[in-house]
């Protein structure tokens, strides 16, 4: 990305969360729409590779399926983007009010057990709105970590975005994340992780929707190497203003095998768990970019 669109690409966020935060709901929601439909129509390369991931979750879809899929899945990542430049500005009722997530004592027993809990989720719905709740409702502080972004501008207003609804925000590179984030388990903490794309394209390799891609080996190996509970998380939105959501049983670490067998077998259940949610709820899976093995370049890896 050339330093001009980095710097347009900045300013523009600036003004989401500068602007849209003081808009009336209504009117936030209306601009979403307006701006997704838009985006859709175009067919850009987002949009396009939104409908091809969508072919490998509703495999017998048709051409006027996906498109209908690839139009509301638009409209839930403007959804999204509309909500979390609203998010800072939202009362603390409002973000309790925001989300009911389903199964909820999985979470707040493994908090109460002092064990450590690694919650980790796909790309689904809003994900920074189910940080905000945890943070507000459950009055639970957690570590996540970030792709860095560039220019580092972005990147620091992501930070400090995250950092006002209550996370501890690690930087993705760097080497030192693993360590903070096992420190923070040992002493009975909460980290969240987007767990169904892996970043460093050294990951675990799973079958998803039928197909190999790799996914991050991080919870898995957090789980094993600190005693934590892993839990899947996965999002939806319906037609209210309420983010639905449900937290999945917890990934036992297997009993037998060795390091590298036991990371495998968990990380293949995670993305058991998330194509469960996925599954029921594909519009609301933001996945605009190169996920499946088949789909990457081996030399540049995701993109």
């Amino acid at each position: 990305m050339s330093s001009a669109r980095e710097r347009l690409t900045d300013t523009l966020y600036g003004v989401g969360w500068s602007t849209v935060k003081k808009l009336p709901e209504p009117v936030a929601v209306r601009l979403g729409r307006a701006i997704a439909d838009l985006a859709w129509k175009r067919r850009g390369k987002g949009v396009q590779r939104l409908e091809s991931n969508y072919a490998r979750v509703v495999p017998d879809a048709s051409p006027e399926r996906l498109a209908e899929l690839s139009r509301a899945g638009m409209r839930s990542y403007l959804r999204y983007w509309m909500e979390s430049f609203r998010l800072p500005a939202w009362s603390a009722e409002r973000i309790r009010t925001g989300f009911e997530p389903k199964d909820v004592h999985h979470l707040t027993d493994g908090i109460a057990s002092d064990r450590g809990v690694i919650l980790a989720l796909p790309h689904l719905a809003n994900w920074d709105l189910a940080g905000a709740w945890v943070t507000t409702a459950l009055e639970t502080p957690f570590t996540t970590v970030a792709e860095r972004l560039k220019p580092e501008t972005l990147y620091d207003r992501f930070v400090a975005y995250r950092e006002g609804l209550g996370m501890e925000v690690l930087p993705h590179s760097g080497g030192t994340a693993f360590g903070t984030l096992a420190r923070r388990l040992r002493d009975g903490g909460l980290v969240c992780l987007v767990a169904e794309r892996d970043l460093s394209a050294s990951g675990v390799e799973v079958k998803f929707f039928g197909e190999a891609t790799r996914m991050p080996a991080g919870p898995a190996l957090l789980a094993q190497q600190t005693g934590a509970i892993l839990l899947p998380v996965t999002l939806w939105y319906d037609d209210s203003p309420v983010m639905q959501g449900r937290v999945h049983p917890p990934v036992e670490v297997p009993e037998s095998g060795d390091r590298a067998e036991k990371t495998s077998v968990m990380t293949q259940a995670l993305a058991d768990a998330f194509a469960t949610g996925i599954a029921d709820h594909p519009e609301d899976w933001h996945m605009l970019q190169r996920l499946w093995l088949a789909d990457l370049d081996p030399s540049k890896g995701p993109s």
